[in-house]
């Protein structure tokens, strides 16, 4: 019988039992993961560097950028390490650490999210005030609120996780350290009743921002579709579709993930959602921004202009 003190690695689940296939995850994931360092990268490069751009929309896609390349960069190079070396281990440490970042940067992205919703609705509906309650000052708040209640809903989630007694094993079955796997684990009733209460805590808040964000689009597509004019309505469904997709993204794949019925659950079927909700979103983000909105696709080109007339 295991315990948590006797634990010094955790088992993560394999993408595949053959060589061949674990070469092929690994050129995979590869190339996923370079796509969301370059799409991210450009992106945050290009709204440092673009005076145009120094506005609170593109301050909070800064923002969410960063958080996209930390959360992939958590879970998919020692995924692709353990594909690339045929190997399972992930240190306890190792593993707490992998937990705790990943749970602080996703968090903060819903958060973040939610702030943005909030920005678009003052942009929409009360335009005349956006300058006043979306000043320079107010924005750093806002991210660093962000920001900081990840970080700190981060730090309750590990310190209980990883104070459970463990006595299932050490194999997980994910290709990360993920929280639920982790407290499949435990095996007494009290630690049941914790992981309980930390499961109504993070429902009510995701329930809370949820609702925020879906009353601020009740009231942007109320104004955009009261608009006389055209072009003012394309002008508005363009700087707010790609969040509104983002937002869907983010929130469909993770209730897919975790609100599946029990019934339907298995470990492969668990690893592809997985995959779907951790992997995808950071990797789709830059490109679904980029598409809709004309001032950054100008500022990316003329980004990628200077780089290539400076390479010559």
């Amino acid at each position: 019988m295991f315990n948590s003190s006797s634990i010094t690695e955790f088992l993560l689940l394999a993408f595949a039992d053959t060589r061949e296939l674990q070469l092929l995850h690994f050129c995979l994931f590869l190339g996923i993961y370079l796509a969301a360092l370059l799409g991210n990268g450009l992106i945050i490069t290009a709204i440092a560097c673009d005076h145009r751009l120094h506005t609170p929309m593109y301050f909070f896609l800064f923002n969410l950028s960063l958080l996209d390349l930390g959360s992939i960069s958590t879970t998919l190079p020692k995924a692709m390490a353990n594909s690339l070396w045929d190997t399972r281990a992930i240190s306890y440490w190792g593993c707490a650490a992998q937990v705790f970042l990943f749970a602080a940067l996703i968090s903060a992205e819903y958060y973040l999210l939610t702030i943005m919703a909030y920005d678009r609705y003052v942009a929409i509906c009360k335009p005349l005030h956006y300058g006043t309650l979306l000043g320079s000052r107010a924005c750093v708040r806002m991210a660093a609120a962000a920001w900081g209640s990840g970080f700190l809903y981060a730090l309750l989630h590990t310190a209980n996780t990883f104070s459970i007694p463990l006595c299932q094993g050490n194999a997980l079955d994910q290709f990360f350290c993920e929280i639920p796997q982790i407290l499949k684990l435990s095996c007494s009733d009290i630690d049941y009743l914790r992981k309980d209460g930390l499961i109504v805590l993070s429902v009510c808040l995701f329930f809370l921002c949820f609702v925020f964000i879906v009353l601020s689009y009740v009231q942007i597509f109320r104004a955009v579709l009261r608009m006389p004019s055209e072009q003012g309505r394309h002008k508005a469904f363009s700087t707010c579709l790609p969040h509104l997709a983002v937002v869907s993204l983010f929130i469909s794949t993770g209730m897919v993930a975790y609100l599946k019925p029990p019934s339907i659950s298995s470990p492969s079927l668990d690893l592809v959602m997985a995959v779907v909700y951790s992997v995808v979103p950071p990797a789709v983000n830059p490109f679904i921004y980029s598409m809709r909105n004309q001032e950054l696709k100008d500022a990316l080109k003329k980004l990628i202009q200077w780089i290539l007339h400076h390479q010559q």
